[in-house]
Protein backbone atom coordinates (compact mmCIF):
# COMPACT_ATOMS: atom_id res chain seq x y z
CA UNK A 1 0.00 0.00 0.00
CA UNK A 2 2.74 2.37 0.83
CA UNK A 3 4.79 1.90 -2.09
CA UNK A 4 1.79 3.01 -4.47
CA UNK A 5 1.87 6.29 -2.42
CA UNK A 6 5.80 6.44 -3.34
CA UNK A 7 4.89 8.70 -6.79
CA UNK A 8 2.87 11.32 -4.40
CA UNK A 9 5.18 11.50 -2.17
CA UNK A 10 7.68 12.06 -4.48
CA UNK A 11 5.61 15.04 -6.68
CA UNK A 12 4.94 16.61 -3.26
CA UNK A 13 8.62 16.85 -2.85
CA UNK A 14 8.88 18.67 -6.23
CA UNK A 15 5.97 20.66 -5.90
CA UNK A 16 7.03 21.79 -2.43
CA UNK A 17 10.46 22.75 -4.34
CA UNK A 18 8.54 25.11 -7.07
CA UNK A 19 6.53 26.49 -4.72
CA UNK A 20 9.08 27.53 -2.96
CA UNK A 21 10.40 29.22 -6.14
CA UNK A 22 7.87 31.51 -7.13
CA UNK A 23 4.22 32.20 -6.06
CA UNK A 24 2.81 30.92 -9.25
CA UNK A 25 3.53 27.52 -8.58
CA UNK A 26 0.79 27.75 -5.74
CA UNK A 27 -1.74 26.75 -7.55
CA UNK A 28 -0.19 22.92 -7.56
CA UNK A 29 -1.27 22.88 -4.12
CA UNK A 30 -4.51 24.18 -4.47
CA UNK A 31 -6.16 21.02 -3.78
CA UNK A 32 -4.34 20.57 -0.42
CA UNK A 33 -5.04 24.17 0.98
CA UNK A 34 -8.46 23.25 -0.05
CA UNK A 35 -8.66 19.88 2.20
CA UNK A 36 -6.90 21.68 4.99
CA UNK A 37 -8.98 24.51 5.49
CA UNK A 38 -11.94 22.15 4.92
CA UNK A 39 -10.80 19.87 7.22
CA UNK A 40 -10.90 23.06 9.83
CA UNK A 41 -14.16 24.27 9.02
CA UNK A 42 -15.93 20.78 8.84
CA UNK A 43 -14.45 19.51 12.21
CA UNK A 44 -15.06 23.35 13.90
CA UNK A 45 -18.39 22.98 12.25
CA UNK A 46 -19.21 19.49 13.96
CA UNK A 47 -17.99 21.09 17.46
CA UNK A 48 -19.10 24.07 17.64
CA UNK A 49 -16.70 26.01 16.97
CA UNK A 50 -18.94 28.56 14.97
CA UNK A 51 -16.54 28.98 11.81
CA UNK A 52 -17.49 32.24 9.84
CA UNK A 53 -15.08 32.70 7.48
CA UNK A 54 -13.42 30.43 5.01
CA UNK A 55 -10.76 31.80 2.02
CA UNK A 56 -8.71 29.72 -0.09
CA UNK A 57 -7.33 32.67 -1.90
CA UNK A 58 -3.67 32.81 -1.26
CA UNK A 59 -2.40 36.42 0.32
CA UNK A 60 0.94 37.60 1.39
CA UNK A 61 1.29 38.24 5.08
CA UNK A 62 5.01 40.06 5.70
CA UNK A 63 7.50 37.42 4.06
CA UNK A 64 5.00 35.05 3.63
CA UNK A 65 1.94 33.53 1.74
CA UNK A 66 -0.94 32.56 4.04
CA UNK A 67 -2.64 29.87 1.25
CA UNK A 68 -5.93 30.21 2.96
CA UNK A 69 -7.72 30.59 6.33
CA UNK A 70 -10.69 29.69 8.80
CA UNK A 71 -12.50 32.10 10.74
CA UNK A 72 -14.07 30.59 14.21
CA UNK A 73 -16.48 32.83 16.49
CA UNK A 74 -16.55 30.35 19.39
CA UNK A 75 -12.99 29.19 19.78
CA UNK A 76 -13.19 27.58 23.38
CA UNK A 77 -10.56 24.89 25.38
CA UNK A 78 -12.81 22.05 24.26
CA UNK A 79 -12.65 22.83 20.65
CA UNK A 80 -9.39 24.49 20.11
CA UNK A 81 -7.25 21.61 19.71
CA UNK A 82 -9.63 19.30 17.32
CA UNK A 83 -10.36 22.19 14.86
CA UNK A 84 -6.57 23.61 14.78
CA UNK A 85 -5.04 20.02 14.43
CA UNK A 86 -8.30 18.71 12.06
CA UNK A 87 -6.01 18.60 8.79
CA UNK A 88 -4.17 15.49 10.39
CA UNK A 89 -7.70 13.92 9.28
CA UNK A 90 -6.25 14.94 5.54
CA UNK A 91 -3.57 12.21 5.86
CA UNK A 92 -6.72 9.96 5.76
CA UNK A 93 -7.34 10.53 2.22
CA UNK A 94 -4.00 9.22 0.78
CA UNK A 95 -4.35 5.99 2.70
CA UNK A 96 -8.10 5.78 1.96
CA UNK A 97 -7.15 5.73 -1.50
CA UNK A 98 -3.89 3.29 -1.36
CA UNK A 99 -6.39 1.06 0.40
CA UNK A 100 -9.01 0.94 -2.19
CA UNK A 101 -6.68 0.61 -5.07
CA UNK A 102 -4.69 -1.75 -3.90
CA UNK A 103 -6.93 -4.29 -2.37
CA UNK A 104 -7.24 -6.45 -5.82
CA UNK A 105 -5.03 -6.93 -8.79
CA UNK A 106 -2.82 -3.90 -9.30
CA UNK A 107 -1.78 -2.37 -11.91
CA UNK A 108 -0.61 1.25 -12.08
CA UNK A 109 -2.55 2.70 -15.13
CA UNK A 110 -3.94 6.35 -16.19
CA UNK A 111 -6.57 6.59 -13.09
CA UNK A 112 -3.66 6.48 -10.57
CA UNK A 113 -1.82 8.71 -12.50
CA UNK A 114 -4.81 11.12 -12.00
CA UNK A 115 -4.95 10.16 -8.29
CA UNK A 116 -1.04 10.75 -7.98
CA UNK A 117 -1.47 14.12 -8.74
CA UNK A 118 -4.54 14.86 -6.77
CA UNK A 119 -2.88 12.90 -3.74
CA UNK A 120 0.43 15.01 -3.62
CA UNK A 121 -0.88 18.01 -2.29
CA UNK A 122 -2.26 16.20 0.40
CA UNK A 123 1.06 15.21 1.68
CA UNK A 124 1.60 19.29 1.70
CA UNK A 125 -1.26 20.16 3.76
CA UNK A 126 -2.17 17.77 6.20
CA UNK A 127 0.95 19.50 8.81
CA UNK A 128 -1.41 22.12 10.58
CA UNK A 129 0.68 25.83 10.55
CA UNK A 130 2.36 27.26 13.25
CA UNK A 131 -1.20 29.23 13.83
CA UNK A 132 -3.20 25.91 14.33
CA UNK A 133 -0.35 24.99 16.89
CA UNK A 134 -0.95 27.98 18.83
CA UNK A 135 -4.59 27.76 18.56
CA UNK A 136 -4.19 24.15 19.27
CA UNK A 137 -2.80 25.38 22.82
CA UNK A 138 -6.26 26.76 24.00
CA UNK A 139 -6.98 22.98 24.99
CA UNK A 140 -4.29 22.12 27.40
CA UNK A 141 -7.13 21.44 29.93
CA UNK A 142 -7.74 18.11 27.70
CA UNK A 143 -3.71 17.61 28.33
CA UNK A 144 -4.28 17.06 31.73
CA UNK A 145 -7.32 14.88 31.39
CA UNK A 146 -5.60 12.64 29.45
CA UNK A 147 -2.29 12.52 31.62
CA UNK A 148 -4.73 12.25 34.67
CA UNK A 149 -6.60 9.54 32.43
CA UNK A 150 -3.49 7.37 31.74
CA UNK A 151 -2.18 7.87 35.69
CA UNK A 152 -5.51 6.66 36.71
CA UNK A 153 -5.32 3.52 34.19
CA UNK A 154 -1.54 2.42 35.01
CA UNK A 155 -2.57 2.85 38.83
CA UNK A 156 -5.86 0.49 38.51
CA UNK A 157 -5.40 -1.62 35.04
CA UNK A 158 -1.21 -2.08 34.67
CA UNK A 159 -1.91 -4.26 32.35
CA UNK A 160 -2.70 -2.13 29.21
CA UNK A 161 0.46 -0.46 29.01
CA UNK A 162 2.51 -4.26 28.38
CA UNK A 163 3.33 -3.71 24.77
CA UNK A 164 5.20 -6.84 25.17
CA UNK A 165 4.68 -10.02 26.10
CA UNK A 166 6.67 -11.35 28.71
Amino acid sequence: MLLYLAPSLALAFLIWIVTAAHPLFFIFSAVGTLCHELAHFAVGLLLGAEPVNFSVMPRRTGRTWELGSVTFANLRWYNAAPAALAPFLVLLVPLAVAWWRTRGAWTFGAADLALTLLLAPQFLSFWPSPVDWKLARRSWPWLVIVVTTALFLYWFQPSLFRFVKT
